[in-house]
């Protein structure tokens, strides 16, 4: 998956925080983020390729990460002190997920865990 930016390494090095990938390759105009080394995922999640583009995002996403940690307060907490921030696009009070933004202002939404019941009607 690409994404353009205006600083490729800072961004790369947000997302490897926080999803806990790896940088497997570095240039001035593009960097590259991997699975872990030896995860259940590599070879299955995509990577992540950031690319260097001149001009500033100027419209809302038409992709986004919903990440879904065991414990949305403290993940909500980890990524704003990686850098993210609170982003208001709308939603209501009610609702179970936070809409962050990444340092480039890109919104993903940090997901509540499953319930119980949830993970009893995956198995």
């Amino acid at each position: 998956m690409s994404i353009d930016c205006l600083d490729p390494a800072r961004l790369a090095a947000f997302w490897a925080e926080a999803l806990g990938w790896r940088i497997t390759s570095n240039e001035p105009h593009e960097v590259v983020l991997e699975p872990p080394a030896a995860s259940k995922e590599e070879g299955i999640s995509p990577d992540l390729l950031f690319l260097l583009v001149p001009e500033d995002r100027v419209t809302k996403n038409r992709l986004h990460f919903d990440l879904r940690p065991s414990d949305q307060y403290a993940e909500v907490q980890r990524l704003l002190g990686l850098g993210a921030t609170e982003v208001d696009v709308g939603q209501s009070p009610e609702c179970t997920w936070v809409v962050l933004g990444d340092p480039e202002g890109n919104e993903f939404c940090v997901l509540r865990p499953f319930t119980d019941e949830e993970m009893a009607s995956f198995a």
